[in-house]
């Protein structure tokens, strides 16, 4: 994923991690406590947000697995923020139970990739 790519999927998720923070709070207030799903829909957006921070970062140093990190990011914020939020809003737990759970492993992994290019020599 080139630097150009990463910036503009964490400019997406970034606008849209945003504006489910603000339809969380406010369009899905009642909804949400109801369901007693507010924290679901809180850490859903945490994720989402500081893995887009993540993302951006990834642009300024060449890093060996930034690619790599950043699809694992990328995904993984798909399936475990995405997972929430498709609960929150009363979707089926049942069939999305290992989503999250993988979506989680996928962040890790990108996280892993990072300190692994740690251990190794860049170019620049």
């Amino acid at each position: 994923m080139t630097p150009q790519r990463l910036l503009l999927a964490a400019g997406i998720l970034g606008f849209t991690g945003v504006a489910l923070g603000a339809f969380g709070a406010h369009g899905l207030k009642e909804t949400l406590e109801a369901g007693n799903q507010t924290e679901n829909w809180k850490t859903a957006v945490f994720y989402q947000l500081v893995h887009t921070v993540a993302l951006i970062a990834l642009t300024g140093r060449p890093l060996p697995h930034a690619a790599k990190a950043g699809w694992c990011w990328l995904v993984g914020v798909l399936g475990f923020s995405g997972s929430l939020y498709w609960i929150a809003l009363g979707g089926p737990v049942k069939m999305l139970w290992p989503v999250t759970p993988l979506g989680g492993l996928l962040l890790l992994a990108g996280w892993a990739l990072v300190i692994a290019s740690a251990f190794r020599k860049t170019d620049a």
